[in-house]
């Protein structure tokens, strides 16, 4: 009797599913063809951004090839349309080289370049703080105190490992003001933080001891 009631209530369950997969049959397929398109679309767009990314890396690499016997200009717009692809990798290469080579002079074009890669560049975080750094340590001889702080700020304010770099920075720029206060608040500040750079807390512990009368 227990047999003949489970095979019952297992064809009734069976002739459920074959009713719902019936009943439902234009919803299942549509889902289905929704879900496939969504999966190819998801490999399409990785293989195309794996082809961009090749495309953009032989770009680079054959201008920094060209860089000595090319076109000054050239290079200058080619660099520049690879730092407004927004390349995660090479956009900061291209703005990095522009820089090392001096081939752009004009201090608010540079800055462009730089606010272009920081603001509208997909980057790890510790990456768009070090291009902040950089940013900051470009623009310190031509930089009031206000401009080169805001530009700091918000690895300042952070606990970014680049912190500490970014106070030294300052503090030296005040140094080299002689305003000595204010750069020793900077050192001072380096040596609080416990997970400062090595290196840093120990510049800065020295410039204390040795030029500030600590």
């Amino acid at each position: 009797m227990d047999e003949e009631i489970t095979i019952i209530d297992s064809n009734t369950r069976n002739e459920k599913i074959k009713n719902f997969f019936i009943n439902n049959k234009k919803n299942i397929t549509i889902g289905l063809s929704i879900i496939t398109v969504v999966i190819i679309g998801y490999l399409s767009m990785i293989e195309m951004k794996e082809r961009n990314k090749i495309k953009l890396a032989n770009q680079f690499n054959l201008i920094v090839i060209n860089f000595k016997t090319g076109d000054k200009q050239v290079t200058i717009n080619e660099l520049t349309k690879i730092i407004n692809t927004n390349d995660g990798t090479y956009s900061p290469l291209a703005l990095y080289f522009l820089i090392d080579n001096n081939l752009i002079n004009n201090q608010s074009e540079i800055n462009k370049l730089f606010d272009e890669v920081i603001n509208k560049t997909s980057l790890d975080y510790e990456i768009k703080n070090l291009i902040i750094y950089k940013k900051a340590l470009f623009n310190s001889e031509f930089s009031n105190e206000n401009d080169l702080l805001q530009i700091l700020n918000p690895i300042i304010n952070s606990e970014s490992i680049w912190k500490s770099h970014s106070l030294y920075l300052i503090a030296e720029y005040f140094y080299s003001k002689n305003e000595k206060q204010k750069a020793k608040e900077f050192f001072n500040q380096i040596l609080l933080i416990p997970s400062a750079n090595t290196d840093i807390k120990t510049a800065s512990q020295k410039r204390l001891n040795r030029d500030l009368g600590e």
